[in-house]
Formats: C-alpha cells, sequence, structure tokens
C-alpha cells in the first residue's frame, strides 16, 4: 500500500478524538441524575472519595491485566497533585449539586474552556485561531443560557455557584495536566492512578462526614455506578481524547453533558428544563461547531 492510500495522521487523530469524547459525553451525561441518587442519604465526600477509589482500582486492574509498567517513582508527585485537583473537581461538582439544579451546576462548570483556553496557551504553548476565540465565547454563553439566569439568586444559590466554580478551574487543570502526559505515561495507568489518589485525598473527608446507615442498595449502586460509568469509562475516554486533541477543544465538547445531564433530569427527576434552556443548548452546539472548524 502506497503512503498516499493512508488518510493524512493529523486527520485521523482528530477524528479518533471526537469520537472518544462524543462516547466521553455519553458517560458524563449520567453523572449528575447519579449523584442526586446516591446524595439521598450519602454526603458528597463518600459520593466523591468512593467512585474515585472504585473507578481507581477498576482501570488500574485492566491496566495490570495487559501487564502495563507502573509508573517511575519520578512521576508520583506529579501523580500525587493532579490526584488532588481530581478530588477537588469531582468533590465540588458533587457538592454543588447540593445546593442548586443540574442546569445550573453545569452550566457554571463548563465555564472550564475559558481556563482551559488560557492555561492551553501560556501552558502547552497551543494558541486558537481568532475564529475558535469566537467558538468558545458562543458556547459558554450557550451554556449560560441553559442556566435560565435564575432570577432566585440567595446564600445557598451563591455556595453552588462558587463550588461549581472551584469545579470548572480545577476541571480546566485537569485536562491541561491529561494532554501533557499524553506521551509520558499509558492511559489506563494514568487515569486509574489519578483516581485512585483523588480518591485517597478524599477519604478522611469521607470517614468525617459518615452517613450512618446511609448506605442503602440504590445509594451504594448509584456510587458503583458512577465509578464504572462517568468516570471509568467516560473520564478515561475523555483523557485518551486529550492525547488526540487540543485540550480546549476536548474540553469544549464535553460541555454537551450538559444537554444530557439536563435531558436525564427531565426524565428521571422531573427537572423539567426551560425554553431558554433548550435555546441554550443550539447555541453552545454552534460554538463547539466553530472552535472545531480549522480550515
Amino acid at each position: 500500500m502506497s503512503p498516499q492510500s493512508n488518510p493524512p495522521a493529523g486527520d485521523v487523530v482528530s477524528r479518533s478524538g471526537l469520537l472518544l469524547v462524543g462516547i466521553a459525553v455519553f458517560f458524563f451525561s449520567t453523572s449528575s441524575v447519579l449523584v442526586r441518587w446516591a446524595a439521598e442519604s450519602l454526603t458528597a465526600y463518600e459520593i466523591a472519595a468512593g467512585r474515585l477509589l472504585l473507578a481507581g482500582c477498576m482501570v488500574l486492574s485492566v491496566a495490570l491485566v495487559r501487564r502495563e509498567a507502573l509508573p517511575s517513582i519520578y512521576a508520583w508527585p506529579m501523580l500525587i497533585v493532579v490526584g488532588l485537583v481530581a478530588a477537588l473537581h469531582f468533590g465540588a461538582y458533587i457538592a454543588s449539586l447540593e445546593f442548586t439544579t443540574i442546569a445550573h451546576s453545569l452550566a457554571i462548570v463548563y465555564t472550564a474552556p475559558i481556563f482551559s483556553a488560557l492555561l492551553s496557551w501560556r501552558i502547552l504553548g497551543e494558541a486558537l485561531r481568532p475564529h475558535q476565540w469566537l467558538g468558545v465565547v458562543i458556547a459558554v454563553v450557550g451554556v449560560a443560557i441553559m442556566a435560565g439566569f435564575e432570577p432566585q439568586f440567595d446564600e445557598r444559590m451563591l455556595i453552588g455557584d462558587m463550588l461549581a466554580l472551584v469545579s470548572a478551574v480545577t476541571f480546566a487543570i485537569y485536562s491541561i495536566a491529561g494532554r501533557r502526559q499524553r506521551q509520558r505515561m499509558s492511559l489506563l495507568i494514568y487515569a486509574g492512578a489519578v483516581y485512585l489518589i483523588g480518591g485517597i485525598w478524599l477519604t478522611p473527608l469521607a470517614a468525617l462526614n459518615f452517613s450512618r446507615g446511609g448506605y442503602t442498595l440504590t445509594a451504594v449502586l448509584s456510587v458503583v455506578a458512577l465509578a464504572a460509568l462517568p468516570l471509568g469509562l467516560g473520564h478515561t475516554l475523555y483523557n485518551a481524547a486529550l492525547r488526540r486533541m487540543r485540550a480546549t477543544t476536548v474540553n469544549l465538547v464535553a460541555t454537551q453533558e450538559v444537554t444530557g445531564g439536563v435531558l436525564l433530569g427531565a426524565l428521571l427527576l422531573n427537572e423539567i428544563p426551560s425554553p431558554l434552556t433548550l435555546v441554550g443548548i443550539v447555541v453552545t452546539l454552534c460554538g463547539i461547531i466553530l472552535v472545531l472548524y480549522e480550515r
């Protein structure tokens, strides 16, 4: 087969990255509903620690079965720091859902592309073109529209907003870290180690906030599902996409967790989205298309 018969490497990488993050978004979308079910009897610390510990064990088990090499001793300080970032992201996101709606929390969390774009530019030297910056702005505006510009602003909602903002910033940092490790460590070893370390960071808080009698069948199954679906599968595929495309692009496509989360919230929790939310979904999609257009 001649070299000309193979598609350009960049095109293959871009398409595979889009496919991976698209599947990841599907799994991400289950997160908010599962958190709601688990939070009926468990604290945010228990949910976040449990899902990270379980997902870390799942992913590392697959890596060990595949006989992938463990990280060198020099890589552990970095993994410990990234694990802390992951713990902050997941812990803050889950906690925010105790104070506000799914749409509102996800809308703030997915301002992450702004922080991701800035960090990619400063740390990775991956500058966006002017039309792609415009796409970032349009997508974030669309996410804000999805939140419905909630008029009932009170102290409780402020707490939820601040937690969601912490989750947004740490999600951007988590994304940049995953992008930087694409050629330094195998995907499964990296992802599994970060999840497991993140869970260990949160374990003391989970122990201090132990819910006696809270581990019902519904709560336990919800935490297991959170570990397997949005984290074990979703975030591992997300990290795989980060090895193929710019962190900002992957981060931006992942904003469609808002769409999936809002729809599942309406179907399973009766959190019905407003017409304004549906407009926001369309605006966000337009922004994503603009960012993905590189020619």
